[in-house]
């Protein structure tokens, strides 16, 4: 299990090592690291999604490992309360940036409009957390839209396994 604490309450997962072994690798790697200590929940949009993992609270990148092949051809659904890779048009392009899906997304499943996104884990508690965060009031920011107009930090991110 993992923890993800947020100034917002905690969220604990569990990944899916199994069907995604290498989005698994790479968040775990992430978190050992402590490059999500200081990232923010940059993007929120009520009743899809809300994404973090990649921003500090001034709205700036953070540097990158390389992107990872995109295991969206898993098996598993975009489905409320799991977690899955961000990435840009390009399909094997998932670096740090993960969204956990606030409804049944199928449109991202693998095959729905394009390869899809990754799936690699859900929430096993803290799901009233998450849906605090979608709630929070969003705008723009330096070019970014669904951004909270109060920060949603992530403090630290922890492995409890």
């Amino acid at each position: 299990m993992i923890t993800i604490k947020t100034n917002h309450g905690d969220i604990k997962i569990e990944l899916f090592d199994e069907k995604a072994p290498l989005s698994c690798e790479n968040f775990r790697q992430y978190v050992m690291d402590g490059y999500y200590n200081g990232t923010i929940f940059h993007r929120v949009i009520p009743n899809f999604m809300i994404q973090c993992g990649g921003m500090d609270e001034n709205m700036e990148s953070k540097p990158t490992r390389d992107p990872i092949k995109n295991e969206a051809d898993n098996g598993e659904k975009n489905e409320r309360g799991t977690l899955a890779m961000a990435r840009t048009n390009a399909i094997d392009s998932a670096t740090s940036q993960f969204f956990i899906n606030l409804n049944n997304n199928d449109f991202l499943n693998h095959g729905g409009r394009d390869f899809g996104y990754a799936v690699f884990g859900q929430v096993i508690d803290g799901m009233d957390v998450v849906d605090l965060i979608a709630k929070v009031t969003t705008g723009n920011h330096g070019g970014h839209q669904d951004v909270p107009l109060n920060t949603v930090m992530i403090t630290e991110v922890i492995i409890n396994e």
